[in-house]
């Protein structure tokens, strides 16, 4: 089957089209903040957004500094990990973190808000741990707790974790 030059061209064209207007999306996203939505539904007891839609091409050195934090607190180096908090007012409070984690330890945890306060960002999460209840009530709960990250020196580093238990 031959194709005409009139068919030819509006295929060219159309998937030139296509591509641009890719390409446009692409960029446009590239210059766009890690959130790119939040519904208007905020939950009472918290105050966050119901859902959040994140960047895909958002930069994660943020997550990945508070991610690595959390896998190390979860697999129980929360003395080692909170030391360095020790030289400062958080002495008392690391003391506190470590204790709580060890009896109501992280079994996963997902981002749920992002909220930037130069030079810091504070990142919500909504984390599974086993029930408090008690041995007869096994079970699990979710809650939530937020994790700061700072910029020092172009690296990404914890400087606060707050947590209910």
């Amino acid at each position: 089957m031959a194709f005409t030059r009139t068919q030819i061209g509006i295929a060219v064209g159309t998937g030139t089209l296509l591509v641009m207007v890719f390409v446009g999306y692409l960029w446009w996203l590239s210059n766009q903040g890690p959130v790119l939505a939040r519904s208007e539904d905020h939950d009472p007891l918290t105050g966050l957004p119901v859902s959040i839609k994140m960047n895909p091409l958002r930069d994660r050195s943020t997550e990945h500094a508070a991610n690595k934090f959390l896998r190390e607190l979860r697999d129980g180096h929360c003395d080692e990990l909170l030391s360095k908090w020790e030289h400062d007012y958080h002495k008392k409070y690391a003391k506190y973190i470590c204790s709580s984690e060890a009896q109501h330890p992280l079994l996963s945890w997902e981002l749920v808000d992002w909220e930037e306060a130069p030079p810091l960002v504070v990142l919500h999460y909504r984390a599974k741990r086993p029930s408090n209840a008690g041995p007869d009530q096994p079970g699990i709960d979710s809650d939530l707790f937020t994790v700061t990250v700072e910029n020092e020196g172009g690296a990404w580093v914890v400087t606060k974790y707050d947590a209910m238990y």
